[in-house]
């Protein structure tokens, strides 16, 4: 491996497990909110167990991405020189105002936790929306870095100087609100389906018409709504992210497609695998006018293919494989949640067949993998450049040399906090059932948020 890719892998690595925390930390506060209201409204103290258990997980996961967090911005210092040298002249700015969009979600947080029982339930509701909008501010100011990348506004380089610089500019590039909203809503999504495959889970494993089975039924089609909804909107959302990239970034719209010559009336290739030699996608179910359509909301509306640059300028083909992986359990998650609804809410069913637990239960493993997809599909996908035509990978790479074994150091590193958090969350919910927590809530004193051992 060279050192450039070493130096792109170790970071990859580092973002592709951060990411998961990240996700999850930003979608399951709201989770947690929820549950918060429907007892406020409800007074049904299974709701505010939900609420707890939620929170002791948010914690441990919380307790991972700080660090990794970290390692990733002295990464981003240490193995991107060049990128940095542009983002701290002209993107500063969400790095700055992250740390206190973190401080809040922080803050709030730990009062929920620890003084929930003295606060008055209004309270409670305002820490938690304030915990859900400090974790998706910190998101969504990060990954606008990200959409600068891709979209980048605000400054010029002239001689190799950057002039003219407009932090606001920068800030508000021409990708920051589809960008924003596309990681929100997934984010939302996540949360919601990794809620469902433990309810799920839990389902196939308790008695039916017990009072715990119950409980996490009511977790289970709590998830299935908020993750339907959300779903629905990642679709919208994704229709416009292919209309940002036929404008800003096509070849990587193109590269998506396998579409190497430019055409109006464009077919939209579904599966299959993109073949250079032949220029074509093999083994895909092509839709005569879909990409043109997706593109300019016209079917006559001319896509360009990837021979309009050079093979040198071209993102990785796979990126074919990732786009459609997204598309794939996107897809499955709306009909995953629709059909779960359906069967609750329409058909009146008390109890969901054994084959479809199943289905929620690979939901949550596959939320994650689309997020996986996408990120690496936004970043590869914008190969060979940093900074989208104005800073290639290459130049912005460290000249330090010799990076293997720090990378499989990292490795290491995440092995132990993947199974610390693996270890403290299974050893924790083993020791507090959730007929522990119950009866806790339902006894002597009614203490719930006191317990946190």
């Amino acid at each position: 491996m060279s050192d450039l890719l070493i130096a792109r892998s170790l970071f990859g690595t580092t973002m592709g497990f951060h990411i998961i925390h990240a996700t999850i930390g930003v979608g399951l506060p709201l989770m947690i909110l929820a549950a918060e209201l429907l007892y406020q409204k409800t007074k049904n103290i299974e709701w505010v167990v939900m609420a707890k258990r939620w929170t002791k997980a948010f914690a441990v996961l919380l307790g991972v991405g700080i660090p990794t967090g970290t390692i990733a911005g002295m990464q981003l210092s240490l193995l991107w020189p060049g990128f940095m040298e542009v983002i701290g002249r002209v993107m500063a700015l969400p790095f700055q105002i992250e740390i206190y969009a973190f401080f809040i979600e922080a803050l709030f947080m730990s009062i929920y936790v620890y003084a929930a029982e003295r606060i008055k339930p209004w309270m409670r509701i305002v820490s938690l929306i304030l915990v859900a909008l400090g974790g998706l501010a910190s998101a969504v100011l990060i990954t606008n870095v990200h959409a600068f990348q891709g979209t980048p506004a605000g400054f010029d380089i002239v001689n190799g100087e950057i002039v003219n610089v407009n932090p606001w500019e920068a800030f508000f590039n021409p990708s920051f609100f589809v960008t924003a909203t596309h990681v929100a809503v997934s984010a939302y999504v996540v949360g919601a389906f990794v809620v469902a495959m433990v309810a799920a889970y839990k389902m196939l494993r308790t008695e039916r018409g017990t009072r715990i089975y119950r409980f996490h039924q009511k977790a289970l089609t709590l998830s299935l709504v908020i993750g339907g909804i959300f779903s629905l909107l990642t679709a919208v959302n994704g229709h416009e992210s292919a209309q940002m990239l036929h404008k800003y970034q096509p070849e990587k719209l193109a590269a998506a497609e396998g579409l190497f010559e430019t055409q109006s009336y464009a077919p939209l290739a579904i599966g299959g695998i993109t073949d250079r030699e032949s220029e074509s996608v093999k083994y895909g179910i092509e839709i005569p006018w879909a990409l043109s359509f997706l593109a300019g909301n016209r079917f006559d509306t001319v896509v360009k293919g990837l021979n309009e640059w050079p093979e040198s300028e071209w993102p990785p083909l796979f990126t074919h494989t990732l786009f459609n992986g997204m598309v794939f359990i996107g897809t499955f998650l709306i009909l995953a949640s629709a059909l779960g609804l359906f069967w609750r809410f329409f058909l009146k069913k008390r109890n969901y067949p054994k084959w479809q637990l199943w289905f929620f239960v690979a939901s949550g493993p596959l939320s994650i993998l689309a997020i996986e997809f996408g990120w690496i599909f936004a970043c590869t996908g914008r190969q060979p450049w940093n900074i989208y035509r104005m800073l290639s990978t290459a130049e912005s790479v460290t000249t330090q040399t010799n990076l293997g074994p720090i990378f499989i150091s990292f490795i290491i590193v995440y092995i132990i906090l993947a199974a610390a958090a693996i270890f403290v969350l299974l050893h924790y919910f083993k020791k507090n059932p959730v007929q522990k927590d119950l009866d806790r809530a339902t006894g002597g004193n009614g203490q719930l948020f006191s317990s946190n051992t």
